[in-house]
């Protein structure tokens, strides 16, 4: 799993609150094994001087790194799709990547309004638990929440998928499509 999240440049008040929260929960990323690049097109200089500011936004440094890589030359054409209009319209782009290096999720923000990688962080539960079970997180879902039994799960096969039991929600139409289970 992967995680990449771009930045217009480098010493911009937004993005330097949000490298700090990145790096501050580095490690519950890394518990999911999810690997976190930050990208921007400055110089690897640039990287480093500003991470000494991020770092001030963290209780242990040295505890919590993230990557940063530096674009330029030949490779800035290969990331120039995750960079697309960043510079230009100063948004902040998040890309979720699954182990078969597919994208998973794709999140633009404005500039001016700095991402939640808690959030993130929950999406990354959801994706993983969903890649792997036979169930869907509904709104608002955290870990350790109910999950929904996907509607292609025959009832049958969910009883036996599921022993903690599955629960129908009474709907109002009669129909009985909301199946809920304690989460696998």
């Amino acid at each position: 799993w992967g995680i990449l999240f771009s930045h217009p440049r480098d010493f911009t008040p937004v993005c330097t609150t949000e490298l700090g929260r990145a790096a501050k929960l580095a490690s519950e990323f890394s518990k999911r094994n999810v690997k976190m690049i930050a990208l921007s097109i400055d110089s690897v200089q640039d990287h480093m001087s500003w991470s000494k500011v991020w770092e001030l936004h963290i209780s242990n440094p040295k505890a919590c790194r993230i990557g940063v890589a530096k674009i330029e030359g030949r490779n800035r054409k290969v990331c120039s799709i995750f960079l697309e209009h960043s510079s230009k319209s100063r948004a902040l782009k998040v890309f979720v990547f699954g182990p078969d290096k597919k994208l998973k999720l794709s999140i633009l923000y404005p500039a001016t309004t700095g991402r939640n990688f808690d959030e993130i962080l929950r999406v990354v539960d959801s994706l993983q638990l969903t890649a792997y079970k036979k169930v869907a997180t509904p709104v608002d879902w955290k870990p350790g929440d109910s999950v929904m039994v996907v509607p292609t799960l025959p009832d049958e096969e969910a009883k036996k998928l599921f022993p903690k039991g599955v629960f129908t929600k009474d709907l109002p139409s009669g129909k009985k499509y909301l199946r809920y289970t304690p989460q696998p």
